[in-house]
């Protein structure tokens, strides 16, 4: 009976029933557009900067990130990553040695960090044979190297040149190799660029002495989202094994921060958007219990429960906001569908950063139901504080002077 009463009550008073619902419509259209926006960005950059460098997961020796030294490896055998493989949501699963040395060729030299790895699988993972402008992709098993282009310029070398590396390898052995070069790497990151070697893995285990060891197993997961379901599976999966397991937020501060800053400066103009249209919110609400006094006395005078009037006025409330929610994902959802499908497309300077640190110049969107969620529960949180008022005033209406007239009854 409330229900059909309320709904009948809204129609009385089209115009502003319609103006309210379409406030509402738009503020929650404009939220979860831009909401999408920002995660899909976010996750876009994430994604491309993780397969360009750290991953998304890493597993470590419990020293390695403090130390960055040879001497802490893992086993790199498939009897230790087989936990890792039986796990759901794992796109990618490499092999890497990570370490520093000294590259000289001729009469010059320069502190570079040197970088194991399956070439196959790299190309596969972050595209790196892309990359190459000189030469080609190294074979698994090759005694080559690829150098960055700032490092081939420093040196002063080209293709067919060999590159002598000198360090430390495990348990303090010489770590000393001569390194034709097959392939030179233009990287979009100048300090990657002036001091990167890839070796292949087997060739990197040779020079650092480790064996069949690794500095690190890199993880991909098949969606930013589940990084940290997996991270609390890995950690499940070898907590009887001293083996470190850091995420993108770990091993990436730097852009997490960027990325916390981003979204708290998204977060505040989606709040002042609610605010604006909180506050038409609250007017409707307050001009539809303080206008309707007389009718609201009579009701009380008649016999009706003062709890039965608020939870009309409530009523009344939430199918106004259930109209706008309604409006606005009906907007929402075809129109971020549509840029999820059709991302925009970068231009100009913008586009060719982009394009030259191998991403694709796009501004994709991110279809998320939890954020969908989270802007319908911001929706009736900002209803439930815009009735707080009127539901006073309604509770403690005088019904001898709402049967007067008197405005302040």
């Amino acid at each position: 009976m409330l229900l059909k009463l309320g709904w009948r009550n809204l129609w009385r008073q089209k115009r502003r029933t319609l103006i309210t619902a379409f406030a509402i419509a738009l503020a929650l259209f404009l939220s979860l557009f831009m909401r999408s926006m920002q995660e899909g960005a976010y996750q876009s950059n994430i994604d491309n900067s993780a397969r360009f460098a750290t991953g998304l997961l890493q597993l470590q020796h419990p020293d390695f990130s403090d130390s960055q030294s040879i001497e802490d490896l893992l086993p790199g055998s498939d009897e230790f990553i087989a936990a890792a493989k039986s796990l759901d949501h794992i796109s990618f699963i490499l092999p890497r040695i990570e370490s520093f040395a000294l590259a000289a060729a001729g009469d010059k030299s320069k502190g570079v960090a040197v970088i194991g790895a399956v070439p196959s699988l790299e190309q596969l993972y972050s595209g790196i044979g892309d990359k190459v402008v000189a030469g080609e992709l190294l074979k698994d098993v090759d005694e080559g190297v690829m150098i960055g282009q700032g490092l081939a310029d420093w040196l002063k070398v080209e293709l067919g040149d060999e590159l002598v590396l000198y360090g430390q390898g495990y348990r303090g052995q010489t770590a000393a190799g001569l390194y034709p070069i097959k392939a030179i790497v233009r990287f979009p990151l100048p300090q990657l660029d002036k001091r990167l070697v890839y070796l292949p893995l087997s060739s990197a285990q040779q020079l650092f002495s480790t064996g069949e060891q690794v500095t690190a197993w890199v993880l991909h997961t098949n969606e930013i989202a589940q990084v940290a379901s997996v991270k609390q599976q890995l950690i499940r999966a070898y907590a009887d094994q001293a083996v470190n397991v850091r995420d993108w937020l770990q091993m990436a501060p730097q852009m997490a921060q960027q990325i916390a800053m981003d979204k708290a400066g998204g977060v505040f103009m989606m709040y002042l958007l609610y605010g604006i249209v909180g506050f038409g919110l609250f007017a409707t609400i307050l001009m539809m219990t303080l206008e309707r006094q007389r009718e609201f006395a009579v009701m009380l005078a008649t016999g009706l429960q003062r709890v039965k009037l608020l939870q009309l006025i409530v009523i009344e409330s939430s199918l106004i906001a259930l109209l706008g929610m309604l409006m606005g994902l009906a907007l929402a959802i075809p129109v971020i569908g549509y840029f999820y499908f059709n991302p925009i497309e970068l231009t100009g300077d913008t586009a060719q950063v982009m394009l030259d640190m191998g991403w694709e110049p796009i501004v994709p969107m991110s279809v998320s139901m939890q954020l969908a969620v989270d802007q319908l529960l911001v929706v009736l949180l900002l209803m439930l504080i815009c009735l707080l008022y009127p539901l006073w005033r309604a509770y403690h209406l005088d019904v001898v002077s709402g049967l007067k007239g008197d405005q302040h009854g």
